[in-house]
């Protein structure tokens, strides 16, 4: 395991172009060691590319990478240890489990009754035990990502295990298991795990800290509550939550209150500084609340459609030109045809020019 540290990385990959477009913009990030990151965002984001600068299958074209301190920026993949997953299970499709695992280990000259305590080891973990005198090749697509992981797993030397896209294959029921055992193994070995994803939710139920990209930059890093709850860019609230946050554009009435549409909504953000007329408002469809009657922060609104989703329903209500998603508990009674919508001032996010203030 290592700290692993990018100082000022930034990556063209047309570097010689007059005009050079960027896929990573300079940026520095640390990741502990020992961590569980995810690193979420967009296709096209620069995430992978990101990985692969840790990796060395990429050399930056600004900027160092360290691994406890020493400087492996221009060191090849195989020097670094790292161990790496792709979305697509890569194994030896001839051997066995049992020769997939080992293979790691045999290439660096272990000695067999190591090799063989390690691969029974990680094979008890992953619940590969049962198969390990069989094929690869006819195994299932779970199983096949479980040895790619185990690859990793069988060796002491690994810096960080990093992970693009490993569980697309899967199956939603499978993903959460697989999930679960990867955080299993992160208590466990205390191995760094750096995760590439799509999907919010792989992302904020796997890692205890996210990283999320867009356009080649970090635009936050933080743990899943942070994200949640105070989203630093209008990006962020619109990617993370299902439903998106709600966003509306408003003007700054006074210190701590803005006008959305007709109505007036008191914050907890001074806005006294404020000096653009670019203002957002964003509030989660969790913190908005169904009320009996007008009251400070309410939008009396137009009920759209309601979706019972089982554990919650989800409220579709419109006034004017604003529109509004509210979740409410499922027992929660819902009128039919107009709302009072309470937008509680502590839970209201105000963005300047789409960043948080």
């Amino acid at each position: 395991m290592a700290k692993i540290e990018l100082n000022n990385i930034a990556h063209s990959y047309n570097p010689n172009d007059p005009n050079p477009i960027f896929a990573l913009k300079e940026m520095s990030l640390s990741w502990a060691d020992g961590g569980r990151y995810a690193l979420l965002g967009p296709s096209g984001c620069g995430k992978t590319t990101m990985l692969n600068i840790m990796s060395g299958l990429v050399t930056p074209s600004h900027g160092k990478v360290m691994f406890d301190q020493k400087d492996v920026t221009r060191t090849i993949t195989e020097e670094r240890n790292i161990a790496q997953v792709f979305q697509f299970p890569v194994i030896y499709g001839t051997m066995s489990v049992y020769e997939n695992l080992a293979f790691p280990l045999k290439c660096r000259q272990t000695p067999d009754d190591q090799i063989d305590k390690k691969v029974k080891e990680v094979a008890e973990i992953l619940n590969l035990h049962d198969f390990l005198n069989n094929r690869a090749k006819g195994l299932t697509a779970d199983q096949k990502q479980l040895i790619s992981l185990g690859r990793g797993l069988v060796r002491e030397d690994v810096a960080a295990i990093l992970m693009d896209e490993p569980l697309t294959v899967i199956d939603p029921d499978l993903k959460f298991r697989l999930r679960r055992k990867l955080k299993e193994i992160n208590a466990k070995y205390k191995t760094t795990l750096i995760y590439v994803t799509h999907d919010q939710n792989e992302a904020m139920t796997f890692a205890d800290n996210i990283i999320v990209m867009d356009e080649g930059e970090v635009v936050q890093a933080g743990s899943p509550k942070d994200l949640f709850e105070k989203p630093q860019t209008t990006f962020v609230g619109y990617f993370i939550g299902s439903p998106a946050m709600n966003l509306y554009e408003c003007k700054a009435d006074n210190s701590n209150q803005v006008s959305l549409g007709s109505n007036n909504i008191s914050v907890q953000t001074n806005l006294v500084s404020t000096n653009t007329s670019n203002l957002k408002l964003g509030i989660r469809s969790e913190y908005i609340t169904v009320e009996q009657s007008s009251g400070p922060n309410t939008i009396h609104a137009d009920i759209i459609e309601v979706e019972d989703f089982g554990n919650y329903k989800l409220i579709t209500a419109q006034q004017d030109l604003i529109r509004i998603k509210a979740k409410v508990k499922r027992e929660q009674e819902v009128p039919s045809e107009k709302v009072f919508l309470k937008f509680p001032a502590e839970h209201c996010c105000i963005y300047a020019d789409n960043k948080l203030i």
